[in-house]
């Protein structure tokens, strides 16, 4: 088995609002369990949130909700330039390609 590591480069909003949605379904919801079935999948999970649990002092910022909606904000600014997108709308969603 190759045990090489792997490097994933991810700017610091992406790092901050990722840190974040892992907490929610990993510790906040039950809902890694309904995403992920195969327990393997986990192991690589813990470690991208433990990683980023240890490198992001925003996680600790006495402002975290502030700072996070601002991440959240250029972050859909740098992928769809500032236009509302769905999930952040009052709007349904379209469907899936394959419905």
């Amino acid at each position: 088995m190759d045990e090489e590591a792997i490097t994933i480069r991810l700017t610091r909003d992406q790092a901050f609002v990722l840190s974040d949605w892992l907490y929610q379904v990993m510790f906040r919801s039950d809902d890694l369990d309904g995403i992920v079935r195969d327990r393997a999948v986990w192991s690589p999970i813990h470690a991208i949130s433990g990683t980023l649990d240890k490198t992001l002092s925003e996680i600790f910022a006495p402002d975290y909700g502030p700072r996070l909606e601002a991440a959240k904000e250029r972050l859909r600014a740098d992928v769809y330039g500032g236009a509302d997108v769905y999930g952040e709308t009052d709007e349904p969603a379209p469907p899936d390609e394959g419905d």
